[in-house]
């Protein structure tokens, strides 16, 4: 896994802590066990058809092994643990997570709640929530938060909806939220004019609503769907990157302690 998703022995070496030759000896080991060969070597690695299956198979391997010492290592956790999340993140990445968290550790009450970033942070801060998660345009915006990643964002959407003469039509989420005002910012610093044409909390209806071509939207890249292109950047002002950081109130509380570490597992991952 490590090779594939660094394409370098010596970066996979790095990171799982091993030598470069150790690497290169247990892939030719895989290999000569499978009579198969998974890698093309050259100036650069990368997989073959049947390195690509194989994978897959590896990645399924590594999570069930993860889950089995997880649910024998910490088996009696129980508690309850309230956690804050944008809706757009539980709908991409963490509805699974959060599965398998609550499969693996069944005594654990969660309590879930989706809103925007900062209605969130406002109720983090009433401590309504013992975990949210945030996303913001700079990482000094929440100073005590835990650095998960950060990414691009980019213009979605029809390009035919792009004309000089006319307001750009924009689907986003209502105010307050980071995508919208960093959005509207580059517009407006740029002299752009815009109008908005929908609106709506839910990722899924922002995405439906820009499918069906009633305008432009804003996403981070990797939460763009398969069904939805990125613009080109040269069409539209640059947007800022978006950060996303974890915050939680220091407890010596194991159950809250193990979900965040699930969960940042999982995201970095």
């Amino acid at each position: 896994m490590a090779v594939a998703e660094t394409g370098s022995f010596t970066k996979a070496a790095e990171r799982v802590g091993r030598t470069q030759s150790a690497i290169s000896q247990q892939i030719n080991k895989l290999e000569n066990m499978l009579n198969k060969s998974l890698l093309v070597r050259g100036k650069t690695l990368y997989l073959t058809p049947e390195g690509e299956i194989f994978l897959g198979y590896a990645r399924q391997i590594f999570a069930l092994h993860r889950e089995a010492i997880d649910r024998f290592k910490e088996p009696a956790l129980k508690g309850e643990v309230c956690f804050g999340l944008p809706e757009d993140f539980a709908s991409v990445y963490l509805a699974e997570v959060l599965a398998d968290f609550s499969r693996i550790h069944p005594r654990i009450l969660l309590n879930i709640e989706c809103d925007l970033t900062l209605h969130l942070f406002s109720r983090f801060k009433k401590k309504e929530f013992d975990l949210v998660l945030v996303k913001m345009n700079r990482p000094e915006d929440f100073p005590n938060g835990l650095d998960v990643w950060s990414e691009p964002l980019k213009w979605v959407g029809d390009s035919s909806l792009i004309d000089p003469s006319k307001p750009i039509p924009l689907v986003l989420s209502p105010h307050p939220c980071v995508y919208r005002a960093s959005a509207i910012k580059a517009l407006e610093e740029h002299g752009r004019t815009w109008r908005p044409v929908f609106s709506s909390p839910s990722y899924a209806s922002v995405v439906a609503a820009v499918k069906a071509g009633m305008g432009l939207s804003v996403m981070p890249h990797t939460m763009i769907p398969s069904e939805l292109k990125a613009l080109d950047p040269a069409l539209l002002p640059k947007l800022a990157d978006t950060h996303v950081s974890l915050l939680k109130y220091e407890a010596d509380n194991t159950a809250i302690n193990t979900l965040e570490e699930f969960v940042l597992r999982k995201l970095r991952h």
